[in-house]
């Protein structure tokens, strides 16, 4: 399940949105992982998913690895701390970890002329801390069946 998400996280980043604002699924997935499976999914992927960002995004090389490895850590840093929380709590804990990614990436991009945060700079995050709350609930609650159903299949 965990190779699956990043696998539809990836070609959903990969999709041509346009200007429309959207949330940083591969972030969100990414931090999903490293809070409730950190020794799984560590630090390590999350730099080579951004170097596959990078590379298909025409980035700079490293910034998205740069910047989902600060994810990673920031997640792994409070993942014992968020499960103490509700899953609308966990969200507004994890908007701040999604506010310093984008920071993060408008630095990188203001040393380049020409490159200035936009609007949707300040949605993305907020979108992306919003997306917490299904997609937690819904493969928190998908885990959780398939444990019961196994539990019911070895009576």
């Amino acid at each position: 399940m965990i190779a699956t998400s990043f696998v539809v996280a990836v070609v959903l980043e990969m999709l041509p949105w346009g200007s429309w604002p959207m949330p940083e699924f591969l972030a969100l997935v990414l931090v999903f992982w490293n809070v409730f499976q950190p020794r799984r999914v560590g630090i390590a992927l999350a730099w080579l998913l951004g170097i596959v960002m990078d590379v298909h995004s025409g980035a700079l090389l490293g910034q998205h690895a740069l910047v989902y490895s600060l994810l990673s850590y920031g997640a792994i840093a409070m993942h014992r701390r968020l499960l103490w929380y509700s899953i609308p709590a966990q969200a507004l804990q994890l908007f701040p970890l999604f506010l310093l990614a984008n920071i993060a990436v408008t630095l990188v991009n203001m040393f380049f002329p020409g490159v200035a945060p936009s609007w949707v700079f300040f949605l993305t995050p907020v979108l992306t801390a919003i997306l917490w709350i299904p997609l937690t609930n819904m493969v928190l609650g998908r885990l959780n069946r398939a444990r019961d159903s196994s539990a019911a299949i070895g009576r």
